[in-house]
Parts: structure tokens; sequence; C-alpha cells
């Protein structure tokens, strides 16, 4: 609904836009079309040219801060990993159990739901397991 010489108005950049090339494309979409931009939180009004200034720099320092965090984020990871570590959730079954229930399973009266239950799994965890046993 906005038109010609109308202003934009939000509380704050990142209620606007996930990511600052999204931003940037909004803001220049709003620049094509005449109508003007400002953040109440940041200070910046896009309707003179040292608010699109000031604009570009805060998204050049946010987008220089995500690229920090990211790296560091990885370096941590990777820091991690040389110390044995190894992220994400532990197996719900051992190395041990999986034997043991694809051994239960030779059996052809006992049932994948009855050896799911007997090992406090679901039947899809199960065969989860199962399924990476030969990757083992």
């Amino acid at each position: 609904m906005l038109r010609k010489g109308d202003i934009f108005v939000i509380w704050k950049l990142d209620r606007l836009a996930r990511s600052l090339k999204d931003l940037v494309e909004i803001v220049q979409d709003l620049h094509d079309r005449e109508i003007g931009f400002k953040s109440l939180t940041e200070s910046i009004d896009t309707t003179s040219s040292g608010g699109r200034l000031v604009f570009h720099l805060f998204g050049a320092l946010a987008e220089f801060e995500h690229d920090l965090i990211r790296e560091r984020t990885i370096a941590g990871l990777n820091a991690a990993r040389a110390r044995g570590r190894k992220g994400g959730r532990k197996p719900a079954m051992s190395e041990a159990d999986v034997k043991k229930a694809a051994a239960m399973l030779l059996d052809p009266s006992i049932t994948k739901k009855e050896v799911a239950e007997h090992f406090g799994v679901a039947r899809t965890t199960l065969n989860a397991s199962l399924g990476g046993l030969e990757k083992r």
C-alpha cells in the first residue's frame, strides 16, 4: 500500500529482513519507487544522502559481524573435532545392542516391534540403526 512519497517506518532493521542482501534489496526497491525508509532504533533515514550512507555502512558492518561469527563457529567446531569431539546426538542404540537386535530378528517369530520395545526405542530408530550396521 506504499505510494510514491510515503515513508516506510520500522522499529529495527532485523524486523524487515533476514539477511543483509534482502535488506539492501528491499531498501533499494523502496528507493526505486521513491518511498522513504526509516529505522527508529538505528536512527536511519534514507530520505537524505547522509541517511543512505549510514544505512550502507550499518549493512556492511552487520555483514562483517556475521562473517566473523561464522568463522569463529567453524574454527570452534574444527578445534573440537581435533580434540576428538564429535557433534550431534548420541546414537540411541549401542553397536552391541544393534548386533543383538539383528540376532533377535533372525528368529521369524520375533517382530521388529517387539525388538524395538525390548531395547526401548521406536521401530524407525531400530530400522535406522540396523541400516547403519554394515557401515560400522
